[in-house]
């Protein structure tokens, strides 16, 4: 079986308790011979006539005594077969949340969320199965089986045995063609479980955009057509999945007739007792469970194979963004160059020509309409992609020649679109930090301007703020992301048009604060409202991922281009002045 091939690391990783766990099991499968033995000499005994008050007396005691042991051996095999695959569980799915957070952005694009948490959860569930119940059912039926028939050939009646066993090929047969199919129809069926848990992560999470358009019917509609299909795939995988204890059972009853016939005839003869067709027919009713664990087992063995094979396909996509194989030891912020000739997202041109240096403790502005290339130039620098033409370099070596984590703890980073915890503000605020004290994390508010609207809030710094801080306005949310990147005290601050949501007096404060704070730091704001950058050491214009104007705010203000013509525009704006002409112009 291929798939006990590919999980025997992990057995041979935990081979004591599994070896520990299956020396009970099969000491079990020993006890379990003892009760019919003892009811067919009970049975005997009573048909001659000469059972004594004694000997029944020790034969319970018999009884109890293998029952006592039995149930300790149970517990023993439960917690070292069972309780150990849940370890599986543990190990695969820290390997899965591991490659998860080293992957690029191209393999999100890929994979849609509810995809990845059925790869975390049903998926892993299924290998734990395997590893507990798998390797139980496997044990427990060839031991049980082994002890069962070998006592039942040589203490009974070898006879017997033989025509007892004659419908079981049949059965092994039939049981291999009818876990094929399973396979088949599980694999589909956690496909069409990724699915439905993609349909339900983007309708809960899109809830308020469908109320706003009314199109609840509709969504609902588009949900239970999913629904439906995971439904009827799960139906086709039950209808093969039902169909092995059935079939079991008829290969049992087949050979329980054969039994009793050939019985019947040879007690006539005087070839076996009462008492041993009695113990037989006791140690054949032992045999459906181990038969049936051949069903269980083959089931499982065909659904933990599926669902590796989908873990291991996960696990196998690389990401975009490599390590350097020899990193810069030492990462310091310095200047920063960039020399990029191209780059594109998929065989498309996003940024062309992009040529410019920034000094340590110099301030970057990227202005420009939407769509111009400001955030894939950010991204860059992130390394959540590479540059496919060019290099940037900071401090003289290639951000490429650093480790990413080294380079990424250098950068503070507020994106367009704020994720916030499902915890309290201090959490969330202390992000990268947790030890970081109640007084920093008051002073990172206060820089940015959200500190009043905290304190303001029934529990303060205590309030959660609940699933992607919906409990708070579009300016808070900026304003908190901030907090959470300035209180770290980055060498390069990044603000992806995170100012979008406050209003300009507010902006104006937030501003004058990281002019003071960051006098020897490096930052670097996108926006769309002008104001936000006047006060950069240099402010690049982007149009279609090229610079378009460069220079100090005075410079392309004398330039009379795009940046002036806007600037003018978002004056009178500001001003309350109407202006048809300049609000017709594509700025934003």
């Amino acid at each position: 079986m291929s798939i006990i091939k590919n999980l025997w690391w992990f057995f041979k990783e935990e081979k004591r308790r599994y070896l520990i766990g299956i020396v009970s099991l099969s000491l079990v499968a020993v006890l379990n011979l003892i009760p019919p033995k003892i009811m067919g000499q009970v049975i005997d005994a009573i048909t001659r006539g000469n059972l004594t008050r004694t000997d029944l007396l020790l034969q319970l005691l018999y009884l109890v005594l293998a029952a006592f042991a039995m149930y300790g051996l149970r517990y023993i095999w439960r917690m070292y077969i069972l309780g150990t695959s849940y370890r599986l569980g543990q190990i695969i799915r820290y390997r899965l949340f591991e490659h998860f957070t080293k992957m690029s952005p191209s393999f999100y694009q890929k994979y849609r969320t509810g995809d990845l948490m059925a790869h975390a959860t049903n998926d892993i569930n299924s290998l734990t199965r395997l590893a507990g119940g798998g390797v139980m059912s496997a044990v427990d039926a060839s031991i049980t089986a082994l002890v069962t028939l070998v006592t039942m050939f040589f203490t009974i009646s070898w006879q017997m045995t033989l025509i007892a066993v004659i419908p079981l090929p049949f059965m092994a047969l039939a049981t291999s063609k009818l876990g094929r199919k399973t396979h088949e129809t599980f694999k589909e069926s956690q496909a069409a479980f990724s699915e439905l848990n993609n349909k339900v992560q983007e309708s809960v999470a899109g809830i308020k955009v469908t109320k706003s358009f009314g199109y609840q019917d509709a969504e609902i509609a588009a949900f239970q057509e999913v629904n439906e299909m995971t439904f009827a795939k799960n139906m086709r995988t039950m209808k093969y999945d039902v169909m092995f204890d059935p079939l079991v059972l008829l290969f049992i009853g087949a050979s329980y007739v054969l039994t009793l016939t050939v019985g019947a005839f040879m007690i006539a003869q005087n070839q076996v007792t009462v008492g041993d067709l009695v113990t037989f027919v006791t140690y054949l009713d032992m045999l459906v469970w181990p038969l049936m664990a051949v069903g269980f087992l083959f089931n499982m063995v065909q659904r933990g194979r599926v669902s590796y094979e989908r873990i291991e396909a996960l696990l196998a996509q690389e990401s975009d963004v490599k390590e350097a194989s020899l990193p810069v030891e030492v990462v310091k912020n310095g200047r920063l160059v960039y020399h990029v000739e191209q780059f594109g997202y998929e065989e498309t041109e996003t940024l062309s020509d992009i040529q410019f240096a920034l000094e340590k403790g110099q301030t970057l502005g990227l202005v420009g309409q939407t769509g111009s290339g400001k955030t894939s130039l950010i991204k860059l620098l992130l390394r959540e992609h590479d540059v496919t033409k060019g290099s940037i370099s900071l401090n003289g070596h290639d951000i490429r020649d650093y480790r990413l984590s080294d380079l990424r703890q250098l950068i503070g980073y507020v994106p367009q679109d704020q994720f916030l915890f499902a915890t309290t503000i201090l959490e969330n605020v202390r992000f990268g930090n947790p030890d970081l004290s109640r007084e920093r994390v008051e002073e990172a508010t206060k820089l940015s301007q959200v500190y009043e609207d905290i304190v303001a809030m029934p529990e303060g710094f205590d309030t959660v703020i609940g699933e992607k801080g919906v409990s708070l306005s579009g300016g808070q949310k900026q304003r908190l992301a901030m907090s959470r990147a300035m209180i770290l005290n980055p060498e390069i601050l990044i603000l992806d048009d995170s100012l979008s949501a406050v209003d300009a007096k507010t902006e104006y404060a937030i501003i004058e604060n990281l002019k003071e704070t960051r006098q020897a730091k490096t930052t670097i704001i996108s926006a769309h409202r002008l104001s936000a950058v006047v006060h950069a050491d240099l402010i690049l214009v982007m149009q279609g991922g090229k610079i378009i104007e460069r220079g100090r705010h005075e410079d392309l203000l004398a330039q009379g281009g795009w940046y002036a013509e806007t600037y003018a525009s978002q004056q009178l704006e500001m001003e309350g002045v109407p202006n048809d002409e300049n609000e017709s112009m594509d700025c934003f």
